[in-house]
């Protein structure tokens, strides 16, 4: 699995953004599959940093409905990612 399969995207919201200036930790909206040990090689070799301690979080998916129709959002797999010190990461 290539590195950039495992991180889809950063998660950019009011928090995220106050964890990653406070506590130099950011948010990463990552694949289903992926446990912690290839999210921190990922993070590693995609932007050249240290990590610290990875921590993941399942999203169960939502019921939506429009009318009649009933369906579900996609599940999603958040990744807190704690960076040392030192390094930080410009998104």
């Amino acid at each position: 699995m290539n590195y950039r399969d495992i991180i889809k995207a950063p998660i950019v919201t009011e928090k995220s953004a106050s964890l990653a200036q406070n506590a130099n930790t950011y948010t990463f909206s990552v694949d289903t599959n992926a446990n912690k040990t290839q999210i921190k090689q990922a993070i590693e070799a995609i932007f050249n940093v240290k990590v610290e301690s990875v921590n993941t979080v399942n999203v169960r998916p939502k019921r939506k409905r429009v009318g009649r129709y009933v369906g579900k959002t996609n599940k999603v797999k958040k990744a807190i990612v704690k960076l040392k010190e030192g390094s930080s990461i410009e998104l």
